[in-house]
């Protein structure tokens, strides 16, 4: 039997899982609100999410797996002294955290050719704050993963790591709740 706590065997930094699942806490709680206000105006909300660009809100979804699986190679490749290749899978990863941001803004660019914003529906005021949250998380993890880049030790690419899964598993949430259901 082993004296060692759940918390022991976490991999990573604790402080880096209180964070994450802060976070969690916080999109779960959007996503709570957003369902609960949608039971009010199904049909509006229908109506409102029909506006999305759900190819790109897709293609973004791939790139961000992507990133997250290039993230993960990178501590892997780090660990098997691969130095340069766990920095070019991190500035990959990085670069593909940018395509996404890149795709998401020229979606809310649509939305505002289209005189859509946060006010047009209850549902674009929780798409923009969700999906901006998101967005705002994306850019640190950009930064993130680049500073570990530079400063690859491998205990800072799984903490950066882990950051970058978490902005990954976000999106797969927001991405069926806000784009996909009906």
């Amino acid at each position: 039997m082993s004296d060692a706590s759940l918390i022991d065997e976490l991999p990573g930094e604790l402080l880096m899982w209180v964070l994450i699942v802060s976070e969690l806490l916080v999109f779960g709680a959007g996503l709570i609100a957003f369902m609960g206000v949608r039971l009010t105006d199904p049909a509006g909300f229908a109506e409102a999410q029909s506006h999305l660009y759900r190819t790109g809100a897709a293609l973004n979804t791939g790139v961000l797996v992507t990133s997250g699986f290039l993230a993960a190679r990178a501590l892997r490749w780090r660990q098997a002294a691969r130095r340069g290749a766990a920095r070019l899978a991190l500035i990959s990863a990085a670069l593909l955290g940018v395509v996404f941001l890149i795709i998401k803004g020229a979606e809310y660019a649509g939305k505002a050719a289209q005189g859509i914003s946060y006010e047009t529906h209850p549902f674009f005021l929780f798409y923009y704050l969700l999906t901006g949250f998101h967005a705002a998380h994306v850019l640190a993890g950009v930064a993130i993963l680049l500073l570990v880049a530079w400063r690859d030790d491998p205990r800072n690419i799984e903490a950066g790591g882990q950051f970058w899964h978490m902005v990954d598993l976000v999106w797969i949430l927001l991405f069926p709740v806000i784009y996909l259901l009906g």
